[in-house]
C-alpha cells in the first residue's frame, strides 16, 4: 500500500504531509525543495513525482510511505500497487491567490488568463479526476477540505487516521494545523 497526498498545487497537500508525519507516517521526500516564504514548513516534495509520466518505475520505494503527487499526474501511478489517496481541496479562488502570490514573489510572470477562465480550467481537471478516480479499482480516496480543517483539525486528523488504519497521533497531527498560514482567503 502506498500513501498518496494529492490535490491542486497550492491546496494544503504540504500541510497534510506535515500531518501524516507527526502523526507517525513515514513520507517519502528528497528534501530538495526546502521550507521559504511561501511554504514556511516545508514542500515535502519528491522531485521525481515531476516526471512520473516518463518513469514511474521508483515508485515502489513508496511503499508503506507516504508521497506527494499532485493531481495532474495522479494518471500516471501505475496500477501495479495499492494506494490510498488522500485529496486536498481547496477554494479554487485560494488557489488561484496562492499561486499567482508565489509566482510574484519569484520574479515569474502570472498568467494573461482571467480568474473566471481559470476557475473554469481548474474545475474541469478536478471534475474530470473525480470521475477518472471513482473507476480506478486499485486507488481508495478520501477527500479533506483544506478550508475544514483549519477550522476542524481533529476532525480532519481522526477522519485521516480511520483512513489509514488507526494508530496515528491526533493530537500531533492538530498542533501541524496552523491557521496562521492560512493567508489566501477568498
Amino acid at each position: 500500500m502506498i500513501t498518496v497526498v494529492s490535490g491542486l498545487p497550492r491546496s494544503g497537500t504540504s500541510m497534510m504531509m506535515k500531518m501524516l508525519e507527526a502523526g507517525g507516517k513515514k513520507v517519502l521526500t528528497d528534501s530538495l525543495r526546502t521550507a521559504d516564504e511561501d511554504n514556511l514548513k516545508g514542500y515535502y516534495e519528491d522531485e521525481r513525482v515531476k516526471a512520473l509520466h516518463q518513469d514511474n518505475a521508483w515508485i515502489s520505494e513508496a511503499e508503506g510511505q507516504v508521497v506527494k503527487v499532485i493531481s495532474y499526474l495522479l494518471k500516471y501511478l501505475p496500477e501495479s500497487h495499492k494506494y490510498k489517496i488522500i485529496f486536498m481541496e481547496r477554494k479554487i479562488a485560494e488557489v488561484l491567490a496562492s499561486q499567482k502570490k508565489m509566482m510574484r514573489r519569484r520574479g515569474e510572470p502570472t498568467d494573461d488568463v482571467p480568474d473566471g477562465i481559470m476557475t473554469g480550467i481548474f474545475q474541469k481537471h478536478l471534475d474530470e479526476t473525480y470521475a477518472w478516480l471513482s473507476n480506478q479499482p486499485s486507488m481508495r480516496v478520501l477527500y479533506i477540505s483544506y478550508n475544514d480543517s483549519l477550522d476542524e483539525p481533529e476532525d480532519c486528523a481522526e477522519k485521516v487516521n480511520s483512513f489509514l488504519g488507526g494508530g496515528m497521533d491526533i493530537e500531533k497531527m492538530m498542533q501541524v494545523v496552523d491557521s496562521s498560514l492560512y493567508r489566501q482567503r477568498k
